[in-house]
């Protein structure tokens, strides 16, 4: 029997002990910290996302709930050189470890490579595929190659430009001692 999960509550132990998978998308209109990266329209933009769950021994040979997790979606950004509009393609892909109390979380996080969280009855995914969309936001979007030329100076018409040649200071010295 196939069991259908819910990303907004998703137990997280059952969904790994079936080594269960879940597949869909949601507008980005619910996920309110990352639509306010997207500066155009919103409305039809899906934020996508896939999640695998499978049990695996840790190193005393006890099993462990894992989160295997895929999401991506289209942002319109400030392209940081033309100052236009560019979609920005966004996603991640990321494994996650679940354990029991936030303090063993808190030690083992230090210590171990992957992301370690804490176990819940009901783990909202979409908050966790928003959180890691957000963290995977470009720092400085730009377009590969910019639709208009690039203006990379600019001139003061007003401005007089300082002489070229300055004055030696050891001919001005020699001056002084004639």
């Amino acid at each position: 029997m196939k069991h259908e999960y819910v990303p907004r509550s998703l137990p997280v132990k059952a969904f790994a002990q079936a080594s269960g998978a879940l597949e869909g998308s949601v507008p980005l209109a619910e996920m309110e910290r990352l639509r306010e990266e997207s500066l155009g329209p919103i409305e039809g933009t899906l934020v996508s996302f896939s999640a695998d769950g499978e049990m695996q021994e840790d190193a005393a040979g006890q099993p462990e709930p894992w989160l295997h997790l895929e999401g991506s979606t289209t942002l319109v950004m400030t392209c940081q050189r033309c100052l236009g509009p560019v979609a920005t393609e966004v996603s991640f892909e990321r494994s996650f470890r679940f354990v029991a109390s936030e303090a063993l979380a808190e030690v083992e996080d230090e210590e171990s490579e992957e992301d370690v969280l804490v176990l819940s009855r009901e783990f909202n995914l979409l908050e966790l595929v928003e959180d890691e969309l957000l963290m995977s936001v470009p720092p400085v979007p730009k377009h590969e190659e910019c639709p208009a030329p690039v203006k990379l100076q600019t001139a003061d018409p007003d401005f007089v430009d300082a002489p070229t040649e300055k004055p030696n200071p050891f001919a001005v010295l020699q001056q002084l001692k004639k």
